[in-house]
């Protein structure tokens, strides 16, 4: 076997450090395990001197020395009652430190929506498991992406089979409880919907405050001929938490995809999400809602890839930023040659309410066909000074009048989900994040001072 030529980076050998310690198992599974190694160990982290990472700095994570994090023993429903959603469910996996918990998890009776634990499913060999991981989450281009390949353990497998609507959402929630040292976790979603099914995936990484951790997660989203999935992502991470987040999804011909992502918590994020749509006449809708304050970073990256003609997609993410925190915005449209009758909308809304907030918008076309519809805008400024005097001039105090402005400007991304009982617990918490902001409450600037419950809520 040739040794692995490891980067320059002592950073670089403590999070290989930290991979599982899996043996046995399929031989593709190690097969996939040992590329992703190998690509993490030889590209090294990413630095302010790549292009894609210039306004990032991924420093504070660099310099954590971190372990594994382990499963904890006895583990209340009630501490995790706070990241439930009070929805019916067909289906909840709940992981605790990376590791699934299945006192706490909840299955839908047996049927064509298989709901199971990845692991399993990867040591049965399982054939929709061994098609689809790891084929479109990229281990080149995405640093972060390979480590996470590389650590390949367990995680959520959905399953739907052709034809078939699963009526209730399905949950995965991923939390961390970090101890005394910083600790790592590895979450893993695929979800693989054949033609013309239909389902609805939750996501939720949350965390406790007490300590600092790293969380990073890979989701793969196969929508096959005629599929519909929605996909909603809910980041409640503590302010002890750096987390490396990635979604990509490829589109048959007539499937549709819509994203919510709702980032919430966290001291430094970056989530990337890459769709391709490789088919004719496949749709996608990307929403994304950032909520920041105190000197939270937080980073979105969107690839539309039009691969093929007829494929409209639809983006739209704003963010509400206080404090001193920082949101970076990077949405690129790419259509291809041959994509012809692409229409692509996208616009990126930034709501700052304080003069120290500071938002880098930056919305890309990149286009190789001639006959196409393709628009783009972004926006970065207060609250408008004519809505609030149209307010106060009807006897509206002026903090009620701001707060009324910032919900309207932020639920406009949750009212887009199309779930409606979903769509009523997003826009539910969103409404205590900004009112909690709003009263003064905001989030600690370090990580030791969150007086709340870490994620922005208070308990």
């Amino acid at each position: 076997m040739t040794p692995i030529a490891i980067a320059p980076d002592s950073t670089v050998e403590n999070l290989l450090s930290t991979l599982p310690d899996v043996t046995g198992g399929p031989a593709w599974a190690a097969t996939l395990r040992a590329a992703a190694s190998r690509h993490f160990a030889e590209a090294g982290l990413p630095t302010t001197s790549d292009e894609e990472w210039r306004l990032t700095n991924i420093g504070p994570i660099t310099q954590q020395a971190y372990r594994a994090a382990a499963a904890p023993q006895g583990f209340p429903r009630s501490r995790i009652a706070q990241f439930l959603p009070d929805i019916p469910l067909a289906a909840q996996l709940v992981f605790i430190n990376g590791h699934f918990n299945a006192e706490l998890s909840a299955r839908a009776a047996p049927g064509d929506v298989r709901v199971s634990a990845l692991g399993k499913a990867i040591a049965d060999d399982e054939a929709v498991v061994r098609d689809y991981l790891g084929q479109i989450a990229p281990l080149q281009d995405d640093p972060f992406g390979a480590l996470n390949s590389a650590a390949l353990s367990d995680g959520v497998l959905v399953h739907v089979a052709a034809g078939v609507e699963a009526s209730l959402p399905i949950h995965a929630l991923f939390i961390t409880d970090p101890g005394e040292h910083p600790v790592i976790t590895f979450p893993r979603v695929l979800v693989v919907a054949e033609a013309n099914a239909r389902v609805t995936v939750i996501e939720t990484h949350a965390g406790f405050p007490g300590g600092v951790y790293f969380s990073n997660a890979v989701t793969e989203v196969h929508a096959g001929p005629g599929a519909r999935v929605e996909h909603v992502q809910l980041q409640r991470e503590s302010l002890g938490d750096f987390h490396m987040g990635l979604l990509s999804a490829r589109l048959a011909a007539g499937a549709t995809l819509s994203t919510h992502v709702l980032h919430f918590g966290g001291a430094l994020v970056r989530n990337n999400v890459n769709v391709l749509l490789n088919g004719d006449g496949a749709e996608a809708t990307l929403n994304g809602l950032t909520i920041t304050s105190g000197r939270q970073l937080i980073d979105n990256r969107t690839i539309l890839d039009h691969a093929q003609p007829h494929c409209p997609s639809h983006e739209l993410y704003k963010a509400v930023m206080d404090g001193r925190s920082k949101g970076i915005f990077r949405g690129r449209i790419l259509v291809r040659p041959g994509a012809q009758k692409t229409d692509s909308k996208q616009n990126s809304k930034t709501l700052l309410l304080s003069d120290d907030a500071v938002m880098d918008s930056q919305p890309q076309l990149e286009i190789y066909a001639d006959d196409v519809k393709c628009t783009h805008g972004s926006t970065t400024g207060p609250l408008d000074d004519e809505q609030i005097f149209y307010l106060r001039a009807r006897g509206v105090e002026l903090p009620f009048a701001r707060d009324m402005l910032t919900y309207a400007f932020a639920t406009d991304v949750v009212n887009r989900i199309g779930n409606e009982p979903l769509r009523d617990y997003a826009e539910k918490l969103v409404r205590g994040i900004l009112r909690y902001h709003s009263s003064g409450g905001g989030v600690s600037e370090e990580f030791s001072g969150v007086s709340n419950n870490g994620n922005g809520v208070p308990t």
